[in-house]
């Protein structure tokens, strides 16, 4: 079942409106990529260009109400999501990849999966520690990455504001993994 927390503070009609596009825009793929999963498929929202303006439009709203001065878009989805974000605010855009996947000296960390584990990486000059960053990506479900994504950018000295997501799934433990990172989710499943 889907619903908006309606207990989240700071609800906004933007995010409200958000919640509603997300609920028409989000497509469930039944086991994939394995079975037993439901994938959370945001392809019919990135497809709709209002739909995707009225949600990007909502993550800027949250930026700005933390007063961020950096979005980190957390590989891939959060990419898609981050960087018109950031052009919105005139703020600056920092890519938090996969291992390997950038030029030169990075700085990196390391968390668990179910079966093993992953690392993501910054460049090591991606945030000074004055800089507010505010995280971005499609869904919060365990927190493995969004707590490594705080992680890094907290290792560099930079004041990490929030997480925002499109969606948060609750009834997997994210929230209280990346404690006490402020989650705003658009939709919480």
């Amino acid at each position: 079942m889907t619903s908006i927390d309606e207990a989240a503070p700071g609800r906004s009609a933007a995010s409200d409106a958000a919640a509603d596009v997300l609920r028409g825009h989000i497509r469930d793929i039944q086991d994939w990529p394995q079975p037993g999963v439901v994938f959370k498929d945001i392809t019919p929202l990135l497809s709709t260009p209002a739909a995707f303006g009225v949600v990007v439009g909502a993550l800027v709203d949250v930026a700005r109400e933390r007063g961020a001065t950096t979005i980190a878009g957390i590989e891939a989805r959060g990419f898609l999501l981050a960087a018109p974000v950031a052009d919105r605010l005139g703020a600056a855009l920092v890519p938090i990849r996969k291992q390997g996947k950038l030029p030169g000296p990075t700085r990196s960390a390391t968390y668990d999966l179910e079966y093993g584990t992953a690392t993501i990486e910054i460049h090591a000059d991606a945030v000074r520690p004055d800089e507010r960053v505010l995280l971005v990506d499609d869904v919060l479900a365990t927190g493995g990455t969004a707590a490594a994504a705080h992680g890094l950018l907290a290792g560099v000295g930079a004041e990490v504001v929030g997480l925002a997501v499109l969606m948060e799934l609750s009834f997997l433990p994210g929230r209280e993994r990346v404690a006490p990172l402020d989650v705003v989710p658009l939709l919480t499943i």
